[in-house]
């Protein structure tokens, strides 16, 4: 889709959970082929409306009616920022990533390691590598790496 179609930026609401645990799994999928299908739709559904919809401040963003980019954050955590594909490079996740950065002064997440995407998106926007792990204490069993970012 064009860049230059209007975007619409807003809180996320409990009837949401759906769309965006979509565009959570699709998003996931395209970036960490080797991790998809950990999970099934119904699960990822559950964890967005249950977990991430009770204990954090959901966002999204919207191109006409199809929600394209989500953020979930908490009190100094990112627990999950994804864009679809077709949507990277267009500003959606800095501008996501700036609404919970406006909110809170420090902030941590976690990234796999071998996301690349993500570290060097995180790196850009101020974030520093603080410690990796072998991803023994995580769902995927994936090396990851904890990031820090500071106002």
């Amino acid at each position: 889709m064009p860049v230059n179609e209007e975007l619409t930026y807003r809180p996320l609401a409990l009837k949401d959970m759906a769309a965006a645990s979509n565009v959570f799994r699709n998003a996931f999928d395209a970036r960490l082929p080797w991790l998809a299908g950990r999970h099934t739709s119904e699960e990822d559904l559950a964890f967005w409306s249950g977990y991430l919809f009770t204990n954090c401040v959901i966002w999204g963003v919207a191109r006409q009616d199809e929600l394209i980019g989500v953020i979930a954050f908490r009190e100094n955590w990112i627990e999950q920022l994804y864009v679809l594909p077709h949507a990277h490079g267009q500003g959606i996740g800095a501008r996501l990533l700036d609404q919970a950065k406006s909110t809170h002064c420090v902030l941590s997440l976690w990234t796999f390691q071998r996301n690349v995407g993500a570290r060097r998106f995180y790196e850009a926007h101020g974030f520093l590598a603080r410690r990796e792990t072998d991803g023994a204490d995580n769902d995927e069993r994936e090396p990851d790496m904890l990031y820090h970012w500071r106002r």
